[in-house]
């Protein structure tokens, strides 16, 4: 999700399993972010916020919003990934500070009783994007209260002398080892795409679990060139002698 009107989260919600609220390449507010997560309410779309940077501080308020989890970029060490986990639990198993509003429906669920779902519901998930985090992979798969992993192959590439070029065979050969070890370790592997189900399911036959189905503005694109490039040609052709 790029766009700042939910109802295009809601459109998605009837097919997707969950949504990618992105924050860290967009322009979105807090209510904006608020507004995508409760336009998932009532279907079975989880809703997940990509939040600029790796910070407590910003991911406590996502989560009080009532995101299903949150989705922390270029991590490099394994000390970047315990800090986005403690982040999203409660003590004694992190630093998460109280004060749900919509997770706990304005007070109808208890405080004791969501804190405790919460450290155990909540989905964490870190971006590998550096070769730093592929080399560390062994150690990050280890640590407690992580969900998943989710490939970033453009800044990966770029992170390995190969900007622009994710498709080299050296930063392929990264991700499957990625791939692999997260799997061994019980952690999802993911990997983000355009809207092209051919290259998605070649991934998911190497192992990837999860797949982020491309941006919204790229299939209204591409629906939108579809459709008039193929009333262009009909036009053209009944106007030809």
């Amino acid at each position: 999700m790029s766009f700042t009107d939910p109802t295009v989260t809601e459109l998605f919600s009837y097919v997707l399993d969950f949504v990618w609220i992105d924050m860290e390449h967009n322009a979105m507010s807090l209510e904006t972010v608020q507004a995508h997560i409760m336009a998932t309410k009532g279907s079975d779309t989880a809703a997940l916020v990509r939040v600029p940077w790796n910070d407590p501080v910003l991911i406590k308020p996502i989560l009080d919003m009532g995101a299903d989890g949150i989705i922390a970029p270029m991590v490099r060490t394994v000390e970047d990934v315990e800090l986005a986990v403690a982040a999203c639990r409660y003590p004694p198993d992190g630093v998460r500070g109280f004060g749900p509003r919509r997770p706990i429906q304005y007070g109808r669920i208890a405080d004791a009783d969501y804190w405790r779902r919460a450290n155990e519901e909540i989905i964490i998930i870190v971006q590998i994007e550096h070769i730093d985090a592929v080399n560390a992979m062994d150690e990050i798969i280890k640590v407690p209260g992580l969900t998943g992993i989710v490939i970033g192959a453009n800044d990966l590439a770029g992170s390995m002398g190969h900007m622009g070029n994710p498709q080299h065979h050296e930063v392929q050969s990264a991700i499957e080892a990625v791939v692999s070890t997260a799997r061994k370790g019980g952690v999802y592997p993911g990997i983000g795409l355009a809207d092209d189900p051919d290259a998605l399911m070649a991934w998911v036959s190497k192992g990837i679990q999860w797949v982020q189905v491309g941006v919204d503005w790229a299939h209204l694109a591409r629906a939108i060139d579809t459709s008039v490039g193929r009333l262009r040609e009909h036009i053209t052709q009944q106007q030809s002698p």
